[in-house]
């Protein structure tokens, strides 16, 4: 059964003739006669009473019209969400990011996007690079934001290099500022030997970076108030607990209460990069928000 005959046969059984049937879809009066005759052929049963001037169904007829109805029906919804997906008018996008990303980077970006396709749903996930490398691979996101290097170098994995970001310390302006102060508009790393740092929880990016570093200037950082998100890790530097080393745009975003200090040069940085399965290619949603994040 060829869904071209369903077509015919629901033509010929709302006009009851098969001239303006062949006239209504289009088909040459001999072709739709034939399929209608194979369906019949297929089907094992007569579908028409035809008597000169008068076209009326069987009782297989009967029973076939509204199921025909049905499955065209059901057909025009397939085709018309479809062409809905292509066209950018509906569908998802499901998205990881560090926290801190989505703090910083996404909110302008996804602004842009919901505004040119507001059809469009966007799921977030928030995790670490680790974290969101595994969604990827089984396929619960179709794009992760992700800090390279890696945690662990994925082949399957392909990742496009989409910013370098500064890291900035933060710290309670009613506390006095890092590394002593003074007159220098910077601070070291190794002027945070001594501070008492506001760190993230275990799996964070930042708390690795930070860590390494530190640790590459010869301390082990001490650590005031640990385990926290981002959201935490600002309010309790605002609270005086201590100080915490974030990125520049989290910082630029994080209103008043907070006194930001840059880090001399060398200083800090992280990779930011856009991440997919070489294997899959992201849904039409995704390319495009794909897309804007590239170019943003």
């Amino acid at each position: 059964m060829q869904f071209q005959q369903l077509q015919y046969f629901v033509a010929v059984a709302e006009t009851r003739h098969f001239t303006r049937a062949a006239d209504l879809v289009h088909v040459a009066q001999p072709s739709l006669s034939q399929q209608i005759k194979a369906l019949e052929r297929e089907l094992g049963a007569d579908l028409f009473l035809r008597a000169r001037g008068n076209i009326t169904l069987t009782d297989a007829g009967e029973a076939l019209l509204p199921l025909a109805r049905r499955i065209l029906a059901d057909a025009d919804t397939a085709r018309h969400e479809v062409q809905e997906l292509a066209q950018l008018r509906s569908g998802r996008v499901r998205l990881g990011a560090t926290p801190s990303l989505c703090t910083g980077l996404l909110p302008d970006v996804l602004r842009a996007f919901h505004d040119r396709y507001p059809g469009i749903r966007l799921l977030i996930e928030e995790g670490g690079s680790h974290d969101l490398v595994r969604g990827l691979a089984r396929g619960a996101l179709d794009l992760a934001l992700v800090v390279l290097p890696l945690p662990t170098p994925s082949p399957a994995l392909t990742t496009v290099e989409l910013l370098r970001e500064d890291l900035v310390v933060v710290s309670s302006p009613e506390a006095p500022a890092p590394g002593g102060g003074g007159r220098r508009n910077t601070v070291r790393v190794a002027d945070l030997e001594g501070e008492r740092l506001v760190m993230f929880r275990h799996g964070y990016d930042l708390r690795e970076l930070t860590v390494a570093a530190c640790r590459a200037e010869g301390f082990e950082p001490d650590f005031a108030v640990e385990g926290g998100e981002m959201d935490a890790v600002l309010g309790f530097v605002r609270a005086g607990l201590g100080v915490a080393v974030v990125p520049r745009m989290v910082a630029a975003r994080s209103g008043p209460g907070l006194r930001v200090t840059p880090l001399a040069p060398p200083g800090l940085e992280r990779t930011i990069a856009l991440a997919h399965r070489s294997d899959v290619a992201p849904p039409r949603a995704a390319r495009e928000l794909q897309r804007m994040l590239l170019e943003r």
